[in-house]
Parts: structure tokens; C-alpha cells; sequence
């Protein structure tokens, strides 16, 4: 083995040029495999994290418009969702449906102090707000359900519009704001990349406009999904409840109520993650293939040029084993020690990407991925030496002794 290693050694300093021009392909094959797959992997953590359980057992549900009549009522009419619905979707389905929440908008609504005032209104929210929309709380609290219960006229604000009314976003809390002519305490300030409306209790504003049975929004929390199929089944259940407490269009009809199955769509997000780590592999693998196709054809050449060494290596007994293990070991060689190169540039590439986008924190070479090039730089090797060496297999001495 260790005669092996010497002349693998001195092969490769005798035909300096040759061999740095064929591991810079390989090189940078790797270091684009490296990249794409690091890439692809930063996006898929960025995805997860932003995406926790409690956020895919959702269904969001919109108010539209009926696509087809139902008991003499005609198509094209717009169904406005009720406070009611949430009873009955969660008495309908107590085993399935965790809880129900309703939200309403009011946009024209302008929130003013004495120093500035917001024209983009409110929203009417529940508690859970609070993690479906990954806010992040700087100060103060949100809203809680003793608010819900008590009607109270409490208020929660971006910092940014904190730092507008009150020119600190640090003194925001236990302040007052004016909204729909009524005063409102501030509790809390949180932050968000992109984010800024206000949110108040959903029963405080009910209760101000007269406790009509108006939604805007519902959010349907479920349990016990785990297939498509149980999110579409869950989807359908929701409508047909609403339909029943409605009683003026079809359970079926899909315009009439419009619901943002969230457990779905995460799953068709997860399953094109999965097909863009398969493309990152596929479009790193072909790249790498152009370098492997030169270490082959240097292997090629190499053997041309050794036909007389190999002839009377044959001569003295050597066996055809002994010939190949040598031509795919030369291979093995020059790839890996170039391809670990294009590791070590990848992972520094990396590094600064992630340094300079907090996006791509994720976009890391772990172990698993490690293990994968490895073994691809192995097989790569192998199979671009094995050609060439079955061609010095099949030398014959007394013609290889006669070449010059």
C-alpha cells in the first residue's frame, strides 16, 4: 500500500499542469455541489422555522361568493361570515377542531395621540395572533383573554407606530391612544419584519358597534392531521358547518365560503423542498461529471503513455488486479484530493453567506451532507479510473514491450 501511495505521488508530480487542470474541474464541481446543497438546505431550515406546528393545523376562513343557486337563492351573492359560526363549527366537529377564533378589520379607523396619528386602522383580534403571526413582543404583553371577556379597550402597536405617537417605542406602554372616539391603553409594542398594523380585543370592538354577528375572518385551529387527506376532509367539514348555520348556499360550493387550508399548503411547501434538494443533487452531480469525464480522459492518456511500463510490469509476472487497483487508485487520488478543495472553498463560501444574510443561517454543511459528498467523490473516483484501467488490464506484454 505504501509502494502504492509513492508512485500515485510521483505519477502526479511528473505531470504537474496536466493534473492541476483536471482537479480545478473537479474542484469546482464540488464547490458547486457544496453550494447548491448548502443553499437548498438554508432555505428548507428558514421554511421550517417560520413554520411552526401550531400554524399548519389552521384553516383560515373568508367570506365569497356562491357559484351556483341553492333554495331559490341565486348564484353571485356575497356571504359575509358570522360570530356564530364559531359554536357550530366547533360543536359540529368537537373531536377535530381545537378551537375557533373570529377576527374583524376595521381599516378606517385612525389611531392618534397629540404628537401624530395612523390612518390604517385596526384589527379585531384573539390571543393566538399573537404566535400565528410570529410576532415578537418588545414590551408590554398582548392581548389576553381576560381582555376578551372584560370588553376592554386595550391596544397593541408596531414600534414603528410607537416610536410615531410617542417618539419612543420604550414609553409606549400604559399610554393612551384615541380610536373611534374612544380612548384606548396601550399594553404592548411588538416586532415584526413586515407587520405593523395595530390589534385590539375582538370582543371590545363587537361591543362598541353594537354586537352585531358580523366576522370578517375566522381561524379554525385543528388537531390530528396528518395526510392531505385529512386536511381536505377538515376543509369540507368547516364549509358543510358554516353552509348549516348559514342555510343559504351549498355545502359544497368552494366560492362561497373561501378557506386557506394551511396544513395543505405546508405540505405541498414541504414536498417542493424535497424536490429542490433533488435538483440541487442533480444539477451539483452533472457539474461534477464534467471534471470526472477529465480526471478519465487524463487517466486515458496516462495509460497510453505507460503501455511499456505496464508491459513489463505484465512481463514479470504482475496480475491484471495488481494493474487495475493501480489506475483506479490514481483516480481515487486526484479526485478526492481536489474535491476536498472544493469542500473546504464550499463550507468558507458558505460561511460568509450566512455572515451576510440572516436568511441563509441555515445554509450550513453538516455531517449528513459531508458523508454524501465523500461517498459521491469515491464513486466519482472509481468510475472514472475503471475504464482507463480495464484498458491497461487488457495490454499485452510482448506487443507493450515492443511500444515506444
Amino acid at each position: 500500500m505504501f509502494d502504492l501511495l509513492i508512485e500515485i505521488g510521483q505519477t502526479m508530480r511528473n505531470n504537474k499542469l496536466r493534473t492541476a487542470l483536471t482537479g480545478i474541474a473537479v474542484a469546482w464541481g464540488i464547490f458547486m455541489l457544496i453550494i447548491l446543497l448548502g443553499a437548498s438546505r438554508g432555505v428548507r431550515d428558514n421554511f421550517e422555522s417560520n413554520v411552526s406546528a401550531d400554524d399548519t393545523n389552521v384553516l383560515t376562513v373568508l367570506g365569497g361568493y356562491t357559484s351556483k343557486p341553492h333554495k331559490g337563492y341565486k348564484e353571485g351573492r356575497r356571504i359575509t361570515l358570522k360570530t356564530s359560526d364559531m359554536a357550530v363549527i366547533k360543536h359540529d366537529n368537537p373531536r377535530q377542531v381545537s378551537s375557533v377564533a373570529a377576527f374583524a378589520s376595521v381599516d378606517t379607523a385612525k389611531i392618534s395621540t397629540e404628537r401624530d396619528a395612523l390612518t390604517n386602522g385596526f384589527k379585531a383580534v384573539y390571543p393566538r395572533v399573537l404566535k400565528g403571526n410570529n410576532l415578537t413582543l418588545k414590551s408590554g404583553r398582548f392581548i389576553n383573554e381576560r381582555d376578551i371577556q372584560a370588553c376592554r379597550r386595550v391596544m397593541i402597536i408596531h414600534e414603528k407606530n410607537a416610536r410615531l405617537l410617542f417618539g419612543d417605542d420604550k414609553d409606549a406602554v400604559g399610554k393612551t391612544v384615541r380610536s373611534m372616539g374612544l380612548a384606548w391603553t396601550v399594553v404592548g409594542v411588538y416586532s415584526h419584519p413586515w407587520r405593523s398594523q395595530s390589534y385590539a380585543p375582538y370582543t371590545t370592538l363587537k361591543s362598541i358597534t353594537g354586537n352585531d354577528d358580523r366576522a370578517y375572518m375566522l381561524e379554525v385551529v385543528m388537531d390530528g392531521l396528518k395526510t392531505e387527506q385529512d386536511g381536505e376532509n377538515a376543509e369540507a367539514k368547516a364549509r358543510e358547518s358554516i353552509a348549516k348555520n348559514h342555510n343559504n348556499f351549498a355545502p359544497d360550493d368552494r366560492g362561497a365560503v373561501w378557506i386557506i387550508n394551511q396544513f395543505t399548503n405546508y405540505l405541498t411547501n414541504k414536498a417542493a423542498l424535497g424536490y429542490l434538494d433533488l435538483a440541487m443533487w442533480v444539477i451539483g452531480i452533472f457539474t461534477l461529471l464534467s471534471g470526472i469525464v477529465g480526471v478519465s480522459n487524463i487517466m486515458f492518456v496516462s495509460v497510453r503513455e505507460r503501455t511499456h511500463e505496464i508491459g513489463i510490469r505484465r512481463a514479470i509476472g504482475a496480475k491484471p488486479r495488481s494493474i487495475l487497483t493501480q489506475v483506479v487508485a490514481e483516480s481515487i487520488a486526484i479526485t478526492t484530493l481536489f474535491g476536498y478543495i472544493g469542500v473546504v472553498m464550499g463550507m468558507i463560501t458558505l460561511e460568509i453567506i450566512t455572515s451576510m444574510f440572516e436568511e441563509m443561517k441555515g445554509a450550513i454543511v453538516d455531517l449528513d451532507i459531508a458523508i454524501k459528498v465523500t461517498l459521491a467523490l469515491i464513486i466519482a473516483g472509481s468510475l472514472a479510473g475503471l475504464f482507463p484501467a480495464m484498458k491497461a488490464t487488457k495490454v499485452k506484454p510482448v506487443e507493450a514491450l515492443r511500444d515506444e
